[in-house]
Parts: C-alpha cells; structure tokens; sequence
C-alpha cells in the first residue's frame, strides 16, 4: 500500500508580514551609515545654519522664526528618511532580491507594506532626533504643538516613502540617490522649508502650492500660524495618489522581468 503525500499550498497570514521580516527591514536601514547621515546630521546641520541665529527673532506675520523652520526642517528629515527608506528598493534589485522573492509565498502588496512600515519607522527617529535638537538650542513650544507638528511630519512622510519606491523600481541603484538628494533639497527649498513662503515673493509663493512638501509644511506648521486650509490636505492625498500610483506601476513593470 502506498502513502501519497499532499502538499498543500498554503499562503503566509497577512500576505508576509510580520515582526521579523519588519525588525529586519529596519535593522538594514539603521546600518546605512548614509541613511543616518541624511536623516539625523544634515537637517540638524541646516538648522544650525538657518535656524540658530534667528530663532529668536519674528516672522513679518508676527509667528516665531525658530518655530517656523525647526517645524519646517523637521518635515524636511522626515521626508528625506522616508525617501531614502524606499528607495532602497533600487539596491535590492541590483543585487537580485527581486528574483528571490518571486520565489517565496511573500504578496507583492506585503512587501511595500513592510517597505513603507520600515519607512515610517526612520522617518520617526528624524522627526524626534530633530525636535530634540531644536529643544536643546533653545526652541520653545507648548506640548500640544509638539506633539501635532510630529504626528503630520511623521505621518505626511508616507508620501515620500511612496515616492522613493517610485523612483526606486525606477533606476539603477547606484544614481538613485545622487539624483533624490538634491532633487528632495529643491523640493523643500520650493516647497517652502527652508525659508517662510511669505518671505519668497508672490511668484516663487504660488509655485509652492503645486510641490509636494508644501501641504505637509503647511499643515505642521498650523499649531503655530493657527490657520488651515483644506487645499494643504488635498496637496498631499494628491500627491500620495501620484506616488503611489507610479510607484505600483513600476513595481509591476519591474516584477515582469523578473
């Protein structure tokens, strides 16, 4: 008599993800010496030189300078650690993680989930690296401000995160970041993070409204300019939207070559 054995084609709970696979995910990030530098050094760095020696001083609508741009600089390393998180894609794909993990059970829609998991995670660390800078040089903010400028730095980052997997599946893993370094740097200069739009002028204030760090920007920063705008909410779900959207079509174009 003969023992047949079946072999059942089982799919992993929640398409992959877990805590080992996302603990492992954000190990790797944390071990890029490049990545920290980018997320904790530089925009400390550009706070000491925009922010320090006018931290004290007012915006010509009266709002605190030194709030203003650690808030502002704030977004800006939160959205440079998310981006730098998905675009390690592009490295997995140099190194043939892509082909390794059509061979495993793992969804493709786990795996992003786990890459913009690991991203908020980083994007987390700079958002608190940096207020802990700008609490230690002398910034003063109630604790609600704190705790509302985080939460829309942090959470505002997923559109960045988006945007590294975009361009990620994208190019080859070595111009990646030679390219979204100064490109997130002219983002947020245009966007209005390194210096008050109502400083830019009429002309460089109106191109801000269409770039994708304006409506977090603009919403962190609500606490302390005590204004909102639904249209900075609309700038963000709509770039979320195109991000993401470029991101999935990549990653399928990407997964067909495989």
């Amino acid at each position: 008599m003969s023992t047949a054995t079946v072999i059942q084609d089982r799919k992993p709970s929640a398409g992959g993800v877990n805590r080992t696979f996302l603990w492992i995910e954000i190990k790797r990030m944390l071990r890029n010496r490049r990545t920290i530098i980018f997320t904790v050094f530089m925009p400390a760095v550009f706070f000491f030189i925009f922010g320090l020696s006018n931290k004290d001083k007012l915006l010509p609508n009266g709002h605190s300078y030194g709030q203003y741009i650690l808030i502002s600089l704030t977004v800006y390393a939160a959205m440079t650690a998310a981006t730098g998180a998905g675009s390690q894609v592009a490295v997995e794909r140099a190194q043939g993680w892509s082909r390794q993990l059509r061979l495993t059970p793992l969804l493709p829609g786990a795996y992003i989930a786990v890459k913009a998991m690991a991203a908020l995670t980083l994007s987390l660390v700079a958002v608190v690296a940096q207020f802990v800078i700008g609490a230690l040089a002398g910034v003063t903010m109630d604790a609600q401000t704190w705790l509302t400028a985080g939460l829309v730095a942090w959470l505002g980052s997923l559109v960045f995160a988006a945007l590294g997997l975009f361009v990620g599946y994208l190019m080859p893993s070595q111009n990646v970041m030679q390219i979204l370094g100064p490109a997130l740097a002219i983002l947020a200069m245009l966007g209005g993070l390194f210096m008050p739009i109502e400083v830019m002028g009429e002309t460089f204030g109106n191109i801000a409204k269409f770039t994708p760090a304006y409506g977090i920007g603009q919403l962190a920063r609500s606490p302390i300019t005590g204004t909102f705008d639904w249209a900075w909410i609309v700038n963000v779900v709509l770039w979320l939207v195109i991000f993401v959207a470029g991101a999935a079509m990549a990653f399928r174009r990407d997964t067909k070559r495989v």
